[in-house]
C-alpha cells in the first residue's frame, strides 16, 4: 500500500466517520462492488458527497476525478488507519447471551483488543465465570478500571437501562464506549460513543444484497 498522507490535525468529526466508511465499504466489497463514486457512496451511507470527498482528502489522493474510488483499496486504507497498534483493555457491561458471546470470542482476530473484566447487575450472574473472566457487580467497576487499566467499555445493556449503565461507565473514567442499545445516550463532550443497532445492520445488509445482487455474478 502506498504511503498515506494522514494529517496530524484530522478533524474529530472526520475521525468519527472513518469506522462508518469502513463498515459500508466492506459491505460493498462483499457485494462484489469494486468501484464507487462519492455520489453513489453518499446515497448508500446518507453522508453528503462533499463531506465524503473532504474527509477522504485528509488522507491524500484516494480517488480519481471521473473514475471514483477503488473499493478494495479504500478498505485497505481505512483498515490500516483504524487498526490499533497497542493493547486496549476493555470492560464488558451486561452479561446476558450477547455479552457472554462477546467475552467468549474476545476479539480473537485482533490480539490488541482484550476484554479483561465483565459486569452485571443481576445477582444470579455475579460470581459466574465466562472463559476465566468472573462477572462482577457494577459497584466494582470504577475500582477495576483503575486496577486493570481499562480504557474502553462495551455495553450490551437494553435501551431502557442503557443511560444508567453509561453514566456509571463515564463515572469510572472511561471515554470510549461501544453501545449495543440503539437509542442515543447523553455523555460529556470528551466521551465517544459508537452505536450498534442490529436491526439497522440487518436491514442494511438486505438492502446491499438486493441492490448489488446483479453485480455478484
Amino acid at each position: 500500500m502506498k504511503e498515506l498522507h494522514k494529517e496530524k490535525t484530522m478533524p474529530k468529526a472526520t475521525a468519527k466517520r472513518l469506522p462508518l466508511y469502513l463498515r459500508y465499504l466492506k459491505m460493498l466489497g462483499d457485494s462484489g462492488v469494486t468501484r464507487i463514486k462519492s455520489k453513489e457512496f453518499s446515497d448508500v451511507i446518507q453522508v453528503p458527497s462533499a463531506t465524503i470527498r473532504r474527509d477522504f482528502s485528509h488522507l491524500g489522493e484516494l480517488g480519481r476525478s471521473g473514475y471514483g474510488y477503488d473499493v478494495p483499496y479504500l478498505i485497505e486504507v481505512f483498515s490500516h488507519i483504524l487498526n490499533t497498534q497497542e493493547e486496549k483493555r476493555i470492560a464488558l457491561i451486561g452479561c446476558g447471551n450477547l455479552g457472554k458471546a462477546l467475552v467468549k470470542n474476545n476479539f480473537r482476530r485482533n490480539e490488541n483488543l482484550n476484554i479483561v473484566c465483565a459486569f452485571d447487575t443481576e445477582a444470579e450472574l455475579v460470581g459466574l465465570s465466562v472463559d476465566d473472566i468472573m462477572i462482577q457487580p457494577m459497584e466494582n467497576l470504577a475500582e477495576e478500571v483503575k486496577r486493570t487499566g481499562v480504557t474502553v467499555a462495551i455495553s450490551t445493556v437494553p435501551s431502557q437501562y442503557a443511560q444508567e449503565a453509561i453514566d456509571k461507565i463515564v463515572a469510572a473514567g472511561i471515554t470510549a464506549i461501544l453501545n449495543f442499545a440503539p437509542d442515543r445516550v447523553t455523555v460529556p463532550a470528551n466521551v465517544s460513543v459508537q452505536y450498534i443497532d442490529l436491526t439497522t445492520e440487518l436491514q442494511t445488509l438486505i438492502y446491499f444484497d438486493e441492490t448489488f445482487a446483479s453485480k455478484k455474478a
